[in-house]
């Protein structure tokens, strides 16, 4: 091994601070490209441990270590960043503006090294100094800005719009501490924060001279403009300034590099020095406190007034920051706002965003001096809303009274654009007044409020569900009003993962497995090409690779599984996983009962030991903090996993982990080593689901129901590679109008009735029929999304999937073709679809 010197020349101490000439804006020469040597990268990472970090090689701590690393590999991104603005601005087109309340971005090291091809050379960089790469990954922290598949699918498509050239912004907050940090105690869920910034983030960028003033309260005054037309002034009551971090987003090799500019809230006037100085500590920062807790959760527990005024805080001010900051600094200062359209699309991903719209209006009319007519022709023009759900009480509505208080002159638009709307609906359908209250923005029951989910639909030039059920029900059942009044407004996009990080970097074994079988790494950006694989199906020596890949992943999981949480993964196992958001209408009750099930019936004598696949049951699930039964849920199932684990009669056969802390980092791990996909949400209750496409795509099969797009994924995979089962959405209704009685299923079904007996006998909990009694009686006397209706079709799948994978051949062949057939399912295919239908950017 070469020895190389910590110590560097000293840097050119000479620096410019003055303006340059329009041709001096960038560093002279070429764009920076990957060092050709391990040499050069070494001494551009000794370089930034000796300067930045200002430490010797000999002396560094491994977050030294990896801050070094991230910004030498972060230089390279840098350069492609200013190549890329400077290019955008020189030739302007219409961009891509993407509000986002959550960006579930994962660890950025990986990415940049994967996306300026550096991951070979500076894995052999850190060897030459002696270090372990691998350390150096595992000391980033996950930047803790989502919750789950909204924040994920907002990175993904972020990620595709950088890899496909499109000139795109992505807007949303810099939480300070993210959802939170799961752990358990006595098997409950604890929520604790994640000080994921404690360390120091080498990935952002600071502006706080772009800080923009979002204002809250005070009142409005109308008054008479020069020429006499009526104009309203809003004084707020108080401010606090938005600052931006810059967050870099590479395209694949491409040299693209886009932005994330993510918002923090700061006070306006942050420190009282007279107060301090008289000794009242507390009230000299409370204007700094107040201020700051709108950016410092995800999500707080909106059980309270003060929790719901929060979220609404949170919203609006990244929405404002984001306007004013695309209107006054990224549009040049002679651009003329009529031609706002042309430049931008605002796409709302969720209800979350929708307080942009009444923020543009008031931007136009009330600082920018349009007309109310002309305002509103360029804000309906400018918005595009994306409905990510079914379920009624995700459809956000504001009380008027909050909105009132804390926005007062966006709820004055919010009045006058839903008058104008109504005079519209009148019109189309003359005497129909029940039709104009079902659709009227203002809603006045059980309390007058915005329907958030109206206003967006009203506002937008398109609005689009994410799988194709998702889409027809969204028009059929959520807001069938709006389709049948605007027909040409909806459309779909089906829901798309980013198979860099989800195939090509989290799953390198696979990767090398199909570049070398398909002859190119061009797949990594066409996803269709996977097709050449379904001949391989049917090659013997290829499916023996395919099972090798498997298990070496499963041995990775293993691994991190007893590091990170000391859990004994038995690689030898069907790998059954479940990981997702818990909430009832996904159903981790269902699949816990299967496991209660098949553990029941072994102790009973119902069920031969040796009929047991031997399989672990592995979930991964936060549950929001004010959501009672979901926590209880997972208490019940760490219960079971408890008993189940210790006891004997069930060893080698039946396991259950439940890690915690589900994140990025985790999801990287445990999809390429899982065999089965559970997806078994009731139909018509998933808007589309991505955990589906990212687990068929690294060969694991799916269980699930016809819902979201597991519809897409059964049809493009075919029925014989797909484990369906369960009520179809047309069933649920059917069942649902005639009265689900979920009791007369435990009575009529004995393995049902063993079951939930058991678990209400208090054998998972130490005795105490209590501690379960929140998820059984709610199954037994509610069950709102008939988990007790779709029981014994879901064994009887199960018992189809321990038959497929008896034959580890066909189950191999079973999962080469998902993987062959699911190209679909790439976020740039999405991103296609977005440009055409909807954005036309």
């Amino acid at each position: 091994m070469r020895p190389f010197s910590d110590e560097r020349p000293a840097a050119d101490p000479n620096r410019r601070g003055s303006a340059f000439p329009a041709s001096h804006e960038l560093a002279t020469g070429p764009v920076k490209s990957p060092p050709v040597t391990v040499d050069g990268f070494v001494q551009e990472f000794l370089s930034e441990l000796n300067y930045g970090q200002g430490v010797k090689l000999s002396q560094s701590t491994i977050n030294d270590q990896y801050l070094a690393l991230a910004r030498t590999v972060r230089s390279y991104l840098m350069a492609a960043w200013l190549e890329t603005g400077h290019r955008r601005r020189k030739n302007p087109t219409k961009m891509v503006a993407y509000l986002s309340a959550e960006y579930l971005l994962g660890r950025q090291l990986g990415n940049a090294l994967l996306s300026t091809n550096l991951i070979s050379i500076a894995e052999q960089a850190m060897h030459e100094c002696g270090i372990d790469i691998a350390e150096l990954r595992a000391q980033e922290i996950e930047p803790g800005l989502g919750n789950g598949g909204l924040g994920r699918l907002a990175a993904c498509f972020v990620d595709s719009l950088a890899t496909m050239d499109v000139p795109t912004i992505g807007y949303g907050i810099r939480y300070e501490y993210g959802i939170f940090r799961q752990s358990f105690e006595d098997g409950r869920q604890v929520e604790q924060p994640d000080p994921w910034l404690r360390l120091g983030s080498p990935w952002e960028f600071p502006h706080p001279e772009r800080a923009v003033t979002v204002g809250f309260g005070g009142q409005t005054e109308e008054s008479a403009d020069e020429e006499g037309r009526n104009r309203c002034r809003w004084t707020p009551e108080r401010q606090v300034r938005g600052v931006p971090y810059h967050y870099m987003v590479p395209g694949y090799r491409n040299g693209v590099v886009n932005t994330l500019r993510l918002w923090s809230a700061e006070a306006h006037e942050g420190f009282d020095l007279q107060v301090f100085n008289s000794g009242d500590y507390a009230r000299a920062t409370q204007a700094q406190t107040v201020a700051e807790n709108i950016s410092k959760v995800l999500y707080p527990d909106d059980s309270t007034p003060q929790g719901k005024e929060l979220r609404l805080q949170q919203q609006y001010f990244f929405v404002a920051c984001s306007l004013h900051d695309f209107i006054e600094n990224t549009l040049p200062g002679d651009f003329d706002l009529q031609n706002l359209p042309k430049r931008i699309i605002f796409q709302l991903n969720d209800t979350h965003p929708v307080i942009a719209v009444p923020e543009l209006m008031r931007l136009l009319v009330d600082e920018k001096g349009f007309d109310w007519d002309e305002a509103w022709a360029i804000t309906q023009q400018c918005f595009a809303y994306t409905c990510h759900t079914l379920l009624p009480e995700a459809l956000e509505v504001w009380p008027v009274e909050l909105l009132g208080r804390l926005l007062p002159r966006h709820l004055e638009i919010i009045y006058r654009i839903n008058d104008d709307f109504l005079a519209q609906v009148r019109e189309a359908f003359p005497g129909d007044e029940w039709r104009v209250r079902r659709m009227s923005i203002i809603a006045e029951h059980p309390q007058r409020s915005v329907r958030m989910a109206f206003l967006a639909t009203v506002a937008a030039v398109k609005v689009n569900g994410v799988a194709a059920l998702h889409s027809q029900l969204l028009r059929d059942n959520v807001l069938p009003d709006f389709a049948e009044l605007w027909p040409e407004k909806f459309t779909n996009v089906t829901n798309g993962i980013t198979p860099r990080r989800f195939v090509r970097l989290a799953n390198r074994r696979l990767s090398g497995l199909v570049t070398e079988a398909l002859g190119t790494e061009e797949w990594v950006t066409d996803l269709d090409l996977l097709r050449g694989l379904e001949p391989l199906a049917d090659d013997a020596a290829f499916r023996e690779q395919f099972r090798q890949v498997k298990a070496a992943n499963k041995n990775r999981l293993a691994l991190v599984l007893e590091g990170r949480d000391g859990l004994v993964l038995e690689q030898d196992h069907l790998i059954d996983v479940m990981v997702k958001r818990l909430h009832e209408y996904k159903r981790q009750s269902l699949k816990l009962l299967h496991v209660v099930s098949l553990y029941e019936g072994v102790r009973s004598g119902r069920l031969p030991i040796e009929r047991v696949t031997p399989r672990t049951v592995l979930f991964g699930a936060k549950a929001a903090p004010g959501y009672h039964l979901a926590k209880e849920t997972i208490a019940l199932i760490n219960h079971v996993a408890a008993v189940v684990n210790e006891d004997p009669i069930m060893q080698g056969r039946l396991k259950v982990l439940f890690p915690a802390n589900y994140n990025v980092n985790l999801a990287e791990k445990i999809i390429p080593a899982a065999d089965l996909s559970e997806q078994i949400s009731l139909a018509g209750k998933e808007a589309s689901g991505t955990g589906n496409m990212k687990f068929a795509l690294n060969g694991a099969l799916t269980i699930g129901t016809d819902d979201g797009a597991n519809v897409e994924i059964r049809q493009l995979v075919g029925d014989d590679n797909f484990f369906l089962f369960g009520l179809s959405e047309p069933e649920v209704e059917a069942l649902r109008k005639e009265g689900y009685v979920p009791s007369s299923y435990y009575e009529q079904d004995p393995v049902l009735r063993a079951t939930l007996d058991l678990i209400g006998s208090g054998h998972f909990t130490n005795g105490s029929r209590h501690s379960a009694a929140a998820v059984v009686d709610n199954l037994l006397h509610h069950d709102p999304f008939m988990a007790l209706a779709d029981f014994q079709a879901y064994l009887a799948a199960q018992d189809r999937v321990d038959e497929a994978y008896a034959d580890q051949d066909a189950w191999s062949r079973m999962a080469i073709l998902n993987v062959a057939r699911c190209g679909f399912f790439s976020s740039d295919r999405s991103m296609r679809d977005y440009l055409d239908k909807i954005w036309h950017a």
